[in-house]
């Protein structure tokens, strides 16, 4: 009995070490990522890499922060449409997958395959531009962040999985009980359902704050472009300097532009608030994930 507890304590340690190693491999890119962003231009270039900065440089940020105004316009920017759409979409996403799961519902299947469809075939860029600028005219607007991808056929169906899990009897009882199909779905089927409401929201705000293309596209207005096509800009301005006249005559030292540590700054600034994030649904995430994928 005794080395039975002792083979199961020696093995349980040994995972216990594992794991914190394999913890710490997946946070040292970040730290690396933070301590390259500090760290001085020239001595990036002529040491190299270091997790510890060799030299404490804030000149990257100074850089990135030259224009605040700017910087934290794009942070609201981005906020606002991260937050609504993830607010809209998982509402309507649950109330889409939630019919298809009562099998009295007439054509469920024809609708579950028009979903399917969609995510096999789409119409293409051009036609797709056509139609949200001439058609529903939301250029130039913060509702297009939102409104063109507010449901994900693939989320409808991982709620679809789930919500096929909750009892049938549970259910039952409520109409017993009198309740109507809007007062279960939001008194009961949205309680039991957290995890995987967590694990859409999660998705949906993380793919919307890395959301540049939909500014490139469609925004002409400063104050409305999102926090990462912002910075790609900056980037881009970085390698304009870089290998323009300007900089090869020596009018603008190239020297004195921090390239790689601003790179590295702007990781930061756009991982942050993910990261912050991720916390506040860490409680149902796996689970709502697992479930979700477990029948397709």
């Amino acid at each position: 009995m005794k080395s039975i507890k002792k083979s199961t304590f020696v093995s349980q340690r040994i995972i216990n070490s594992f794991i914190a190693i394999l913890c710490v491999l997946i946070i040292m890119p970040f730290l690396l990522l933070v301590s390259i962003s500090v760290s001085n231009e020239a001595d990036i270039i002529k040491n190299g890499y270091s997790l510890i900065p060799r030299e404490f440089d804030l000149s990257a940020y100074k850089y990135v922060f030259n224009n605040p105004s700017s910087i934290f316009n794009a942070y609201k920017v981005t906020a606002a449409f991260s937050v609504i759409s993830m607010i809209l979409g998982t509402m309507l996403i649950a109330m889409t997958a939630y019919p298809l799961t009562r099998k009295y519902l007439k054509g469920r299947r024809s609708i579950s395959f028009y979903l399917y469809f969609t995510m096999l075939f789409n119409g293409g860029l051009v036609p797709t531009y056509i139609l949200i600028t001439q058609y529903l005219h939301l250029q130039d607007s913060i509702w297009v962040y939102i409104v063109p991808g507010l449901i994900s056929p693939w989320y409808v169906f991982m709620m679809r999985t789930f919500f096929s899990d909750i009892p049938d009897a549970i259910i039952e009882s409520a109409y017993i009980d009198g309740a109507g199909e809007i007062k279960i779905f939001f008194t009961i089927i949205l309680s039991l359902s957290k995890p995987v409401f967590s694990t859409v929201a999660l998705f949906t705000i993380l793919a919307k704050w890395n959301d540049w293309y939909t500014s490139m596209l469609y925004i002409n207005q400063d104050n409305l472009i999102s926090l990462q096509y912002l910075l790609q800009k900056i980037i881009m301005n970085l390698e304009l300097l870089q290998n323009s006249k300007f900089g090869t005559a020596g009018i603008i030292s190239v020297k004195d532009i921090p390239s790689e540590t601003t790179r590295m700054a702007m990781a930061v600034l756009v991982a942050g608030p993910a990261l912050l994030v991720f916390p506040f649904f860490q409680k149902y995430f796996v689970k709502g994930l697992t479930v979700g994928s477990v029948k397709g």
